[in-house]
C-alpha cells in the first residue's frame, strides 16, 4: 500500500512539473475590407488574407481562411478599409530622409509654407529659435526651397541668409537636391572664396561683375559640401537621423526603401549590424566609390534588412533647376547664362561614362543611371550599346532614373535594351507650369512619359526622389494618374496611367525593378506579409482625391511598424 501511494505521489509530482505544451506562432487573419492582391493585369480582390511568421499563407474565402488560420489565431477586421502590398518607391534617397525630418521644412504649399524669400527667412529664424543646432552639427539646416515657386522666382543668396545669422553657418538644400545655398559664415567654413574654381560638373555662382561667391552652389560644387552636413559622422547623431528616417518611411507606407546614391556604407551598415532596421533598405553605390561593391552587403539577399543592389551613375542635373543637359537651349536660361545655354553634363568625357558602364556590366552589377536631359540620355545610350554587345544583356534590369526630357526615339532605344524606366510624374504637379515656361508647352507635356514607356513594353516604376519631395506615395498615385499642375493645368493627358497601373508602379513593378518580385510587391501565398492599410480604396474613389488617402497602418513581415493615431 505504501509503495502504491509513493508511486502515485511520484507520478503526480512528475506530471505537475512537466513543461507546459509550448504555443507555436499564431496566425493573423485580415478581413472585412477591400484586399487588393496586385496580381494580374486587372484588379483582383479576396475576402481574407492569413499571415503567419511574417509570410502570407493563404488568400481566399473567409471560411477557408478561418480553417487555415488554425486555433487561437488573431482576427484583424479592416472595418471597410483597404489592404494592399507594402510600398516600394522606384527611386528615393533613404539617407536623406532623416535630414528632411530634422531640418527646417522649406517646402512650398501644400507640403510647407515657404512661398517667398521673406517667408523662408522667417521659417529659418523660427526653426533655429526652437531647435538650435545640436542635432545639425552646428549648422542652421533647411531643406526643400524651390526657386520655381518662390514669389521672387530666384534663389536666395548669402545676403538673404545673412539676415538670419552672420555668426552661425547656414546651409539650404534645394528641392531638387542638386543645389545648396550658404550664408557668408557657411561659405567661409566650406572654404568657398573668390579664388575657388568651379569644379568639373559644378558651378559656384558669383556676385554680378565679380568673382565673389553669392552663396549659390550648383551640382558638384554643392553636393560634396552638403553631404557631410546632412549625413552626420558621429555615430549617435547618425543613428538618430536613421531612426527618424525609418519613422518617416513607415508613416508613408514604405516596407522597402531605396538609398539611391550612397557615397559611403557608414553609418547605415553599422546601424544594420546592430539590428536596428525594421524596414528593408537597398543601397545603390555611387560610381565614384566602387570599393563598397566588394563587401558582404553586395547581395540579392538582405543581411539584417540591408543590402547593396547595384551601382548608381549620374549624368546630369536637375530640370527644374535647369542643370539637366539638353540638346536644345532652355527658353529661360539661369542667371548669368546666355540664350544658348543647354545645361551641362556631370561627366563630360564619354570614355569615362563607358568605363563606368563597362565596369557594371563586367561585374554583373545592376546599373541605375540618373539622366534628365535628352543629351544625357543620348550619352547613356551611346555607352549601353557597346557594353551590351560585349557583355550581353540577360536580365540585368538596368534602370533609367527620372528621364524628364527624354525623347520618344530614345524610349524606343531603351526599350530595345530592356532598360527599366523609373520616371517622376510628380514633376507634373510641382513643376509642370515651370517646365512649360523653360522648355515650352509641347515638350513640357512629355515630361516623365510613363504611358509612352509602358506602351513600348518597358517595365516602369514611378518615384518620389525623396527627400526632393516628401516621401508621400499617395502623391505619386495622384500625379501619375492625373498629371495636374499647381495652376490646375493638365500636363500631358496622354501620358496618364490608370489608378491600377499607378499602384502597380509602386508595388509589384517596384519589386521587379529591385529583383524582389518573388517575395514582395503583391499579395500571394509564400510572399512576405509586407502590408499597408489605407483609409480608402485608390481604385474606387474619384482620381482627383487620390492624394488625400491616408496610410493607417504599415506592417512589415506581419509586424506593425506604424499606426496612425
Amino acid at each position: 500500500m505504501k509503495n502504491s501511494i509513493l508511486a502515485l505521489c511520484l507520478f503526480t509530482l512528475a506530471f505537475s512539473c512537466s513543461p507546459k505544451e509550448e504555443i507555436g506562432p499564431v496566425a493573423t487573419m485580415y478581413y472585412g475590407g477591400d484586399i487588393i492582391t496586385m496580381e494580374g493585369d486587372e484588379p483582383a480582390y479576396v475576402e481574407a488574407l492569413v499571415e503567419k511568421e511574417g509570410e502570407i499563407i493563404f488568400l481566399g474565402s473567409m471560411d477557408e481562411a478561418m480553417e487555415i488560420a488554425g486555433k487561437g489565431h488573431q482576427m484583424k477586421n479592416l472595418d471597410g478599409k483597404t489592404l494592399v502590398p507594402g510600398f516600394i518607391d522606384g527611386h528615393a534617397h533613404f539617407g536623406g530622409f532623416g535630414a528632411q525630418a530634422v531640418a527646417a521644412n522649406l517646402l512650398a504649399s501644400p507640403d510647407g509654407k515657404v512661398n517667398s524669400i521673406p517667408e523662408l527667412i522667417v521659417e529659418l529664424k523660427d526653426w533655429y529659435q526652437i531647435n538650435g543646432t545640436e542635432k545639425t552639427q552646428g549648422w542652421i539646416l533647411g531643406m526643400g526651397f524651390d526657386d520655381a515657386v518662390l514669389a521672387e522666382n530666384r534663389f536666395p543668396t548669402k545676403e538673404d541668409l545673412d539676415q538670419v545669422s552672420t555668426e552661425v553657418p547656414i546651409c539650404l538644400i534645394h528641392i531638387s537636391g542638386h543645389f545648396a545655398v550658404m550664408n557668408s559664415k557657411g561659405l567661409e567654413m566650406s572654404n568657398v572664396t573668390e579664388e575657388s574654381m568651379d569644379p568639373p560638373g559644378g558651378i559656384i555662382r558669383r556676385m554680378p561683375g565679380t568673382q565673389e561667391p553669392n552663396g549659390v552652389l550648383e551640382e558638384l560644387a554643392a553636393i560634396p559640401l552638403f553631404i557631410p552636413i546632412i549625413g552626420p559622422s558621429d555615430p549617435d547623431l547618425a543613428f538618430y537621423y536613421l531612426d527618424k528616417a525609418q519613422e518617416m518611411a513607415a508613416r508613408f507606407g514604405y516596407t522597402t526603401v531605396q538609398d539611391g546614391r550612397a557615397m559611403s556604407l557608414e553609418p547605415l551598415a553599422s546601424y544594420a549590424e546592430q539590428s536596428k532596421l525594421y524596414l528593408d533598405i537597398v543601397s545603390y553605390i555611387d560610381y565614384s566609390v566602387p570599393q563598397y561593391m566588394d563587401t558582404k552587403w553586395n547581395s540579392r539577399d538582405y543581411f539584417n534588412r540591408f543590402r547593396i543592389g547595384g551601382l548608381k551613375m549620374t549624368l546630369d542635373g536637375s530640370p527644374q533647376g535647369r542643370t539637366a543637359w539638353r540638346t536644345e537651349p532652355y527658353l529661360i536660361p539661369p542667371d548669368g547664362q546666355n540664350k544658348d545655354y543647354l545645361g551641362y553634363p556631370a561627366i563630360a568625357d564619354d570614355s569615362e561614362v563607358q568605363r563606368i558602364v563597362n565596369m557594371a556590366f563586367e561585374n554583373n552589377w545592376q546599373l541605375l543611371t540618373h539622366a534628365n536631359g535628352d543629351a544625357a540620355a543620348d550619352q547613356l545610350i551611346r555607352a549601353l550599346r557597346p557594353a551590351i554587345e560585349k557583355y550581353g544583356n540577360k536580365d540585368r534590369r538596368n534602370v533609367l532614373i527620372h528621364g524628364q526630357y527624354i525623347r520618344m526615339d530614345q524610349l524606343d532605344s531603351l526599350a530595345d535594351m530592356e532598360v527599366v524606366a523609373s520616371l517622376f510624374p510628380m514633376h507634373t504637379f510641382y513643376w509642370g507650369d515651370w517646365h512649360r515656361q523653360i522648355i515650352g508647352k509641347e515638350k513640357a507635356d512629355r515630361i516623365s512619359p510613363i504611358r509612352s514607356a509602358l506602351d513600348r513594353g518597358m517595365k516602369v516604376t514611378s518615384h518620389t526622389d525623396a527627400p526632393v519631395a516628401l516621401p508621400n506615395l499617395m502623391m505619386i498615385l495622384w500625379t501619375t494618374v492625373n498629371r495636374v499642375s499647381r495652376s490646375g493645368e493638365i500636363i500631358g493627358e496622354e501620358e496618364r496611367l490608370t489608378p491600377y497601373e499607378a499602384l502597380k508602379a509602386i508595388t509589384i513593378w517596384g519589386a521587379y525593378q529591385h529583383f524582389e518580385e518573388d517575395k514582395k510587391g503583391s499579395l500571394k501565398e509564400g510572399k512576405l506579409a509586407d502590408l499597408v492599410i489605407l483609409d480608402q480604396n485608390p481604385l474606387k474613389i474619384e482620381p482627383m482625391l487620390l492624394k488625400d488617402i491616408q496610410v493607417l497602418e504599415t506592417i512589415k513581415e506581419g509586424k506593425s511598424i506604424f499606426v496612425r493615431q
